[in-house]
């Protein structure tokens, strides 16, 4: 017998992997994760791409079912309601981020794993451990592909089908043999580009509709007797063959079973692209530490590394809200101008003319200990050149949100409530009701509808 590889192992994990394989401390940090994804699919209510997404899955689909569409309180198959809430989820900006695979596992894990429990009748214990198998399939498929792929591909897109097809084939019990055909479909319908940030495009919520609804797809098609290339991952015109350039196999079984990436997820704070948050921590660290203003500002110059300026750049006159969430002088700006940048800051003032000024004192440059650390770490640093003549230096070693600095479950909730009411997705006591169900769900023999 020929010895597995790689992305076979990985698949033998996801699909054996039980609830009594993983540690308590990660189910509970699955179960805030949860939460935190949650709070922002119902924070993509009403934005235009979710809308457009939503709808004409809803034209394509059953007008019923069993899995609930979060931002319609409706309920069709599970494909449409993963669809849906997969591009509800990403558009608010503020669902969670593994920094080594420079990952979002929620929106892609989450919103076909809920569907499918729902459709099936699994307990909230199953769901959180298929959560879990998502989670760390995603993310390794992240760090396999590496930094050369994340030039160009958005690793959302891409590594996510995996990370759904991984979460979904776990939930329907599939074999080792069938959850590998499974990756192989997942992995030949994979996609997503960066170029759309040049137009301010609403391709990213397409993005993460599509990882859900294609690795969905895949783990059904496997379970019907589907069969999928074998070495999608890392065979001669697999994945990493077509979008990589420094792609490392040996990340897609590293310490599988010991060390469980979940747990190194980060919560995002501001509602904004992950690459401006060091920046806008250290910012704010220097306005803390000195009593200035913006209008002492001369001239702030964010030190970030080099995928920073691969996806920011793009953006130099953000011309909607979503685009200009990827502006490093905007947040800059909205930081120094108003204090935060968070969902009303951005909706309300990032076309204001003081927002606009500042925005234009702001620049990025290649900092080489940064460049470094990264992906692995986040440092953020800025150099703050004051009116007076003065230079202040700011420095965030975590950022608020990583798993040295996170939020306590109290944060989680409070965030939650935040981004649930934002577009009216639900009222403080419908939302306080699924806090508890989510609390709950180890305990919950079958996973419910979330909001009623």
């Amino acid at each position: 017998m020929s010895t597995p590889s790689p992305g076979e192992e990985l698949a033998s994990f996801a699909a054996t992997l039980a609830i009594e394989d993983i540690p308590p401390a990660v189910l509970r940090r699955a179960e805030e994760l949860l939460l935190d994804w949650f709070g922002s699919a119902l924070a993509g209510k009403g934005a235009e791409p979710v809308e457009a997404i939503t709808t004409f899955m809803e034209r394509m689909g059953p007008a019923d079912g069993p899995s609930e569409i979060l931002v319609r309180r409706t309920r069709s198959s599970p494909l449409v309601a993963a669809v849906a809430n997969a591009a509800a989820s990403h558009v608010a900006e503020q669902d969670d981020v593994h920094n080594g695979s420079v990952f979002h596992p929620a929106t892609v894990v989450f919103p076909p794993a809920l569907a499918v429990a729902q459709e099936i009748g699994a307990s909230g214990a199953r769901l959180l451990a298929a959560a879990v198998a998502g989670y760390e399939v995603g993310i390794r498929v992240g760090e396999f592909l590496g930094r050369s792929h994340y030039r160009t591909f958005h690793t959302t897109g891409t590594a996510g089908t995996f990370a759904a097809a991984a979460a979904v084939g776990n939930l329907l019990g599939l074999s080792p043999e069938r959850m590998n055909h499974a990756f192989g479909s997942a992995g030949t319908q994979s996609a997503g580009l960066w170029e759309f940030l040049r137009d301010g495009a609403d391709s990213k919520q397409l993005h993460t509709a599509h990882a859900a609804g294609a690795g969905l797809s895949a783990a059904y098609l496997a379970a019907s007797g589907f069969s999928g290339a074998r070495r999608v991952l890392d065979g001669d015109r697999g994945l990493a063959a077509g979008t990589s350039s420094d792609a490392d196999p040996t990340r897609l079984v590293d310490a599988l079973g010991t060390r469980w990436t979940l747990a190194e997820t980060s919560f995002k704070f501001h509602a904004s692209c992950r690459h401006t948050h060091p920046a806008a921590d250290a910012l704010q660290q220097v306005l803390h530490r000195h009593p200035i203003g913006a209008g002492d500002i001369e001239r702030v110059t964010a030190l970030v590394h080099q995928g920073a300026i691969d996806v920011l750049g793009a953006v130099s006159e953000p011309r909607s809200v979503h685009q200009s969430k990827f502006s490093m002088g905007t947040v800059l700006a909205l930081i120094a101008v108003h204090g935060r940048a968070d969902l009303s800051a951005f909706d309300a003032h990032y076309r204001d003319a003081d927002v606009a000024a500042f925005r234009e004192r702001v620049s990025m440059a290649l900092d080489e200990e940064v460049d470094r650390a990264y992906p692995a770490r986040w440092i953020g640093k800025v150099l703050v050149e004051t009116t007076d003549g003065r230079r202040l230096e700011g420095r965030v070693d975590e950022p608020k949100g990583d798993p040295g600095n996170t939020l306590s479950r109290a944060e989680i909730e409070d965030k939650a409530l935040r981004l649930g009411t934002y577009r009216d997705g639900a009222d403080e006591a419908a939302l306080r009701r699924a806090i508890d169900t989510i609390w709950s769900l180890l305990d919950t023999p079958r996973v419910p509808r979330l909001l009623s």
